[in-house]
């Protein structure tokens, strides 16, 4: 399974996802304080909203494509790299919710892209959880600054 995401910075995370829930017709997959995150089937996409006033509400915090596993999220690192690109790699990282396999690279407007995989579900925010285990963030400027993923 794979699958276009779409991360959104909204102003009001309730009203997003009244206004998200009606358009797909479903329900977020996983919701925290600041973030809800839907697994919409038809089309296939995950879209993600986070909630904060440090960004632009309805700007785009980042771009990305799901995979099913973390050889897939290897391959696809290879495949750009011979193609001339120059992701940078995070494993077993922590990130909205999520420990994740993942690289990151920027499109030629500067937009970050990611291509991940998630390993499992966490309670804790990416930076509650990097601080209580010492974990760094991301190479400078490959993430987003409002979040690291979803």
């Amino acid at each position: 399974m794979s699958r276009v995401q779409l991360a959104l910075n909204v102003a009001e995370l309730e009203e997003a996802v009244r206004f998200y829930s009606k358009l797909f017709n479903t329900e977020p997959a996983k919701r925290r304080p600041g973030y809800a995150n839907f697994a919409v089937a038809d089309p296939p996409l995950k879209l993600v909203l986070m909630e904060g006033p440090a960004q632009a509400a309805g700007s785009l915090n980042h771009l990305g494509i799901e995979v099913a596993s973390s050889e897939e999220v290897e391959g696809a690192q290879r495949r750009l790299e011979r193609d001339g690109l120059a992701p940078t790699a995070q494993h077993r990282t922590t990130c909205c919710h999520a420990l994740q396999d993942k690289i990151w690279l920027s499109g030629p407007g500067g937009e970050p892209w990611e291509v991940y995989t998630v390993l499992a579900d966490v309670e804790a925010p990416a930076d509650e959880v990097s601080q209580a285990t010492g974990r760094a963030g991301a190479a400078a400027g490959a993430e987003p600054a409002a979040c690291c993923c979803c």
